[in-house]
């Protein structure tokens, strides 16, 4: 788990599946999290886990006020297979002010509502989950990746290939041929977060770039030929 590098304040609204997991990630991180959900049983599992945790119903404007909901630093809306309450958590989250709300969407028709109601991040993990197996699977030498938006990639990758070993990266201009920035290179566990051009690849690193999908792509393709 990544430490964070701040204390922050945030709000999980639905302790399904995913709710109760970002609770425990947050948590494990040390943040302070205002756990929500309609069901009392559900509230008094994690009421000695999170900062606090309350019993109410989202969709009500009076409670989300009284909650503060606005002023959280980031608010995750995770209810289930209640659509409705969904959308309106997430209406009144951002009425309220709230800057960063993160909503689970059940469905791609869910999704869209979302976004045009001002969700500003949306996430369906069954799905997201699906292309990051058949990911690794077509790119195995990618170790970690993350989709920044529908055009942008941020992903570690393995140098294997004799072309890139023992070169430096500005030996392989990898902006100009791949237009792709090097932001971190991981070599035996530890990592050089500020990489300079004359910076050698060794077999095995692990590079980190970001660029667009098809860039990074190709980039994994050629450093493991």
């Amino acid at each position: 788990m990544v430490k964070l590098q701040k204390r922050e304040n945030y709000a999980v609204i639905g302790l399904g599946q995913f709710g109760s997991a970002i609770c425990e990630s947050l948590v494990e991180a040390k943040q302070e999290v205002l756990a929500i959900d309609i069901d009392e049983e559900t509230v008094n599992t994690y009421s000695h886990m999170v900062t606090r945790a309350v019993i109410a119903d989202a969709q009500e404007e009076e409670t989300m006020k009284e909650l503060a909901i606005g002023s959280f630093d980031h608010v995750f809306i995770s209810i289930g297979s209640n659509i409705q309450a969904s959308i309106m958590a997430t209406l009144l989250a951002k009425e309220l002010g709230a800057k960063d709300v993160i909503c689970k969407a059940e469905n791609a028709s869910h999704a869209r509502v979302l976004e045009k109601i001002g969700a500003d991040q949306i996430v369906q993990p069954e799905r997201d989950m699906a292309r990051r197996i058949v990911f690794h699977q077509l790119q195995p030498n990618i170790v970690n990746y993350l989709v920044l938006n529908a055009q942008v990639t941020l992903a570690e990758v393995k140098v294997d290939s004799p072309d890139f070993i023992g070169k430096s990266i500005d030996q392989l201009q990898l902006r100009n041929k791949y237009h792709v920035n090097v932001i971190a290179i991981t070599r035996n566990g530890k990592v050089n977060t500020s990489p300079a051009p004359s910076d050698i690849l060794r077999e095995n690193d692990l590079v980190a770039v970001v660029g667009e999908t098809n860039d990074v792509e190709q980039f994994n393709l050629d450093a493991n030929p």
